[in-house]
């Protein structure tokens, strides 16, 4: 079985939620500079924010109960926070196409900066089982 196809330990999430918040925030003054509307930006940190205070609490809800009905709405949770996130970008796109640019850059910026420090802690951990 290749290395990377390795059962491993979760990764801790403080961090990469870090790594997201501060590259939304170097997105501030980079919005600033270039003249764009900062409300966008405000809509993509806050939906941000908004996203992994979800991830959040689902990640508790997660790890307290261990019965089946728990997994199934830790399951449909993380399903909702991508499909809310979806409507609520594609509501601004359809009234104001640059603002909804504006929002949605601003959130994959800070999500792939989250998504991406997870990735590198999952694949550089230690195996699930391993002491």
């Amino acid at each position: 079985m290749p290395a990377w196809t390795q059962p491993r330990v979760a990764p801790p999430t403080l961090l990469p939620a870090a790594a997201g918040a501060i590259v939304i925030g170097v997105a501030l003054p980079i919005f600033l500079l270039a003249g764009w509307r900062v409300s966008g930006w405000g809509i993509g940190a806050v939906l941000w924010a908004g996203s992994e205070a979800l991830g959040w609490v689902l990640t508790r809800l997660q790890g307290r109960t261990g019965n089946l009905a728990a997994a199934g709405v830790v399951a449909f949770g993380m399903l909702f926070r991508a499909i809310a996130v979806m409507v609520v970008v594609f509501a601004v796109a359809v009234s104001d196409k640059w603002l909804g640019l504006a929002a949605a850059l601003t959130y994959a910026a800070g999500y792939s900066a989250a998504l991406g420090l997870q990735l590198v802690a999952y694949y550089t951990g230690p195996k699930a089982g391993v002491a």
